[in-house]
């Protein structure tokens, strides 16, 4: 079938908006008829390149025996929910009919890491930039290029900048058919994702001083993840001051305009102990942040990094003797280590109960046509949450 679709064809190529092929679900494979789809800087990174190896970096990955991914073309896309048209044999938990939002990594179930209750490292996830299925290894989607037909990359093997995709019924999650479908988009990536972070990820008990840097779609959940935690002090630092100014209508008590001014406030309130936890979740990550954000910390703290730092940045500055010293954390993290098939109707029934925003994180809503201008709005931080209405 065909499908109208957003694809981009390389690193500073604006999105293309045109027809794809998607070829009929098969075993183990649903197709959902998309409502709504958000707009993510995971996806942007792909533009701007950050997330794309050079070909010097390509080389050493191929001579370590590390598969390098045909990026593009690729179906951008990664957030989302819809409705199951149809299912392919095999699929067990989901019917036609069904209301899913969309997780950007899937969850076999078997492996060790899902046994173990860490299915946001699903071993799974090592094929997510293949253009192949992760079901039988034949690819499912396809797109006319100068030299004929083209197989497509989807964005974490779901490619939701389309009115229909074909998935994995690893990679959807079924929710209540009650919850508007709008609300339900958000929980498939930024709000379980800085939700996670600011809470379970970084540790947060009652009364702890949380510091997030970034207060964007990811951050700003963050935010919220660290009030429902019982945080005392949580200040919002973001150079944007429409993020600023609204931030504390999500729960930070304090803001500041960036990391260095984020120092002072953070030693006034907590009479020099310093924060408890610091979540790192802008757009970029640059290197020198992580050392900003370890001084931030008061001894045994944690520091989460969520955030993407361009995969070109291999050194970051560090006092080790600090960090050895003061005892203090720096750990990466995904999905803010919530496990997501456990984590969205958990999280959508604190919407429903008025404990977290949903609909407030939406500033604009776009037709699929115009990706780019929600991509422009995205790098000029016009909005806490972008999403495509289909």
């Amino acid at each position: 079938m065909k499908s109208r679709a957003a694809v981009l064809r390389g690193v500073g190529v604006d999105w293309e908006v045109t027809d794809v092929e998607l070829d009929p679900p098969r075993a183990g494979e649903v197709l959902v008829k998309m409502a709504y789809a958000g707009i993510c800087h995971s996806d942007e990174h792909f533009y701007t390149g950050d997330s794309v190896p050079s070909p010097d970096m390509e080389e050493m990955m191929r001579a370590s025996g590390v598969p390098v991914p045909e990026w593009f073309p690729m179906l951008g896309g990664h957030e989302g929910s819809g409705i199951v048209e149809s299912v392919g044999p095999e699929v067990k938990a989901l019917k036609p009919g069904d209301h899913v939002a969309i997780s950007f990594l899937p969850a076999c179930g078997s492996c060790r890491w899902c046994a173990s209750g860490y299915t946001y490292i699903c071993d799974v996830g090592a094929d997510l930039y293949s253009k192949a299925m992760t079901t039988d290894g034949t690819c499912r989607r396809h797109v006319s290029g100068p030299d004929g037909d083209e197989d497509l990359m989807a964005m974490m093997q779901v490619g939701t900048f389309s009115e229909y995709v074909v998935a994995s019924e690893r990679s959807l999650v079924k929710i209540n058919d009650w919850i508007p479908l709008e609300a339900a988009s958000l929980v498939s990536c930024g709000v379980t994702t800085g939700f996670g972070s600011g809470s379970v990820a970084a540790g947060t008990e009652p009364g702890d001083t949380v510091v997030v840097v970034g207060v964007g779609g990811i951050g700003m959940n963050a935010v919220q993840g660290a009030k429902v935690a019982g945080a005392k002090h949580i200040v919002a630092v973001d150079p944007n001051e429409f993020k600023r100014e609204i931030a504390p209508t999500f729960g930070a008590t304090h803001t500041a305009v960036d990391a260095g001014a984020a120092l002072e406030l953070v030693k006034d309130i907590t009479w020099g102990v310093m924060a408890d936890r610091v979540v790192l979740t802008p757009g970029v990550v640059p290197p020198d942040l992580v050392l900003t954000a370890m001084l931030l910390l008061r001894k045994g703290g944690t520091c989460v990094l969520t955030g993407m730092a361009k995969v070109s940045d291999l050194m970051v500055p560090l006092s080790l003797p600090d960090m050895v010293s003061s005892c203090k954390t720096l750990k990466g993290v995904l999905y803010g280590e919530m496990n997501p098939r456990d984590a969205m109707p958990k999280l959508l029934s604190m919407y429903e109960a008025g404990t977290i925003k949903l609909d407030e994180l939406i500033t604009k809503q776009y037709k699929l046509d115009d990706i780019n201008e929600a991509m422009k709005d995205l790098r000029a931080g016009n909005n806490i949450r972008g999403v495509i209405a289909f």
